[in-house]
């Protein structure tokens, strides 16, 4: 294929790790599980023009990345790491999207409409490709110098926040739990370009605090630690798998240990919330798991419920850690990290803040599994908004069985 324009994936590496252990994970047990991805804007109407504007780009930027196969040094680096199986690597070696899984249109409000359909092993590796190629169309256009200055500006800020981060904690002394920040802005990244600039600053200026990003193409270019472990559309799917609704948390919780076997230990509590996440997440999964990732509702609030239950459980909290990901900035997360500090180990990602802090509204652009095996599936988040389904007749069904109370 000859292409007249510039692909912006260049390299199927360039996605968040998650995806690739959540694709692990349904391969080896769930391989013939199907999906359906509806994309969303929340912010329809802050744009500063049309989403629906970039559709012809968008469609050859899709035909791009679906030529595009994993190269022989991208299959070393993820061979190179301990939780990816050498069999799942091999399957990798024949990866290929499939363009006919995904199409794209403008629905009748004239907004950008985008589709994914088809077997989850598939399906749900587009997302954030998908999402960071948008965001880059989309801001293409209201790119220019002044921009990139002003971008450039706030990372500067960035960096001596950082600076006067790290010194406090040198004074604070060696027992003091480190602050960790690693980078979660793929998907909402003003371009592939700036985002490889932001976490190169970064982690140069403090890779003792900034040592890890999502992004597993810049973890091995940059030699940095790639961060994740599950999403919520993982949970999610096991709504319409082969066991009880109620039990659903428990066996998604359960499949994940299968495959890992002590690794990648981060278990996510927002996909009925965090009250009924806590009811199913016992002793034994409190052991199994070396802590949780915040990703809606209050942070103070839920990480003060997660330290109580380990307390309930008789586990020390110290021994854990409470990952927090949900709009943050750095001052957020040192806020965050001073008030557990002593109580639990913390790490936050960082995403818009991180890779889109242009002084442009940054759009806030999602695509979510609505359905599995031919069934609705949702996510009962603690923040109100985030509910992506159209179906209110399983939302009432899921908050039934997990005693979820209707937001106010």
């Amino acid at each position: 294929m000859t292409a007249t324009y510039t692909p912006i994936i260049t390299s199927l590496l360039d996605n968040d790790l998650y995806k690739f252990t959540m694709l692990q994970a349904m391969l080896h047990q769930f391989p013939q599980t199907h999906g359906v991805y509806r994309f969303r804007c929340r912010n329809n109407k802050d744009t500063a023009y049309p989403l629906a504007d970039v559709q012809k780009d968008l469609e050859q930027q899709l035909d791009s990345l679906c030529e595009l196969r994993f190269l022989p040094d991208e299959l070393d680096y993820l061979r190179s790491l301990r939780f990816m199986r050498s069999d799942f690597v091999d399957y990798l070696e024949l990866f290929k999207l499939k363009r006919r899984f995904i199409t794209v249109s403008t629905d009748e409000k004239g907004r950008l409409s985008i589709d994914i359909e088809g077997p989850m092993i598939q399906a749900m590796f587009f997302e954030v490709f998908v999402l960071a190629i948008v965001n880059e169309l989309y801001f293409n256009a209201l790119s220019n110098d002044s921009v990139i200055e002003e971008g450039q500006r706030r990372l500067d800020e960035k960096v001596t926040l950082l600076h006067q981060y790290a010194v406090e904690q040198a004074n604070n002394g060696v027992d003091t739990p480190p602050f960790i920040v690693a980078d979660f802005g793929t998907r909402r990244r003003f371009s592939k370009r700036w985002q490889a600039h932001v976490v190169k600053t970064l982690y140069n200026a403090e890779p003792k605090i900034v040592s890890g990003t999502s992004n597993v193409y810049l973890a091995k270019q940059l030699g940095m630690t790639p961060i994740g472990t599950m999403a919520h559309e993982f949970m999610q799917a096991f709504q319409a798998l082969d066991v009880r609704l109620r039990d659903s948390q428990k066996a998604a919780l359960e499949a994940w240990v299968h495959e890992y076997r002590g690794d990648l230990g981060i278990a996510l509590t927002d996909v009925v919330g965090m009250d009924a996440f806590l009811r199913d997440f016992d002793l034994y999964f409190a052991k199994l798991f070396d802590g949780l990732r915040h990703d809606s509702g209050d942070p103070y609030i839920w990480g003060d419920k997660a330290v109580a239950h380990y307390e309930k459980l008789k586990i020390d909290p110290k021994t854990k850690i409470l990952t927090f990901s949900d709009g943050l900035d750095l001052e957020k997360a040192w806020e965050l990290h001073q008030y557990f500090k002593g109580r639990i180990r913390t790490s936050f990602g960082i995403g818009t803040n991180l890779t889109n802090d242009m002084g442009i509204t940054p759009i806030n652009i999602v695509l979510k599994l609505v359905e599995c095996n031919g069934q609705p599936v949702a996510k009962l988040s603690d923040s109100p908004g985030k509910t992506m389904i159209n179906n209110d007749t399983y939302l009432a069904y899921l908050r039934q069985v997990f005693e979820v109370d209707e937001p106010e």
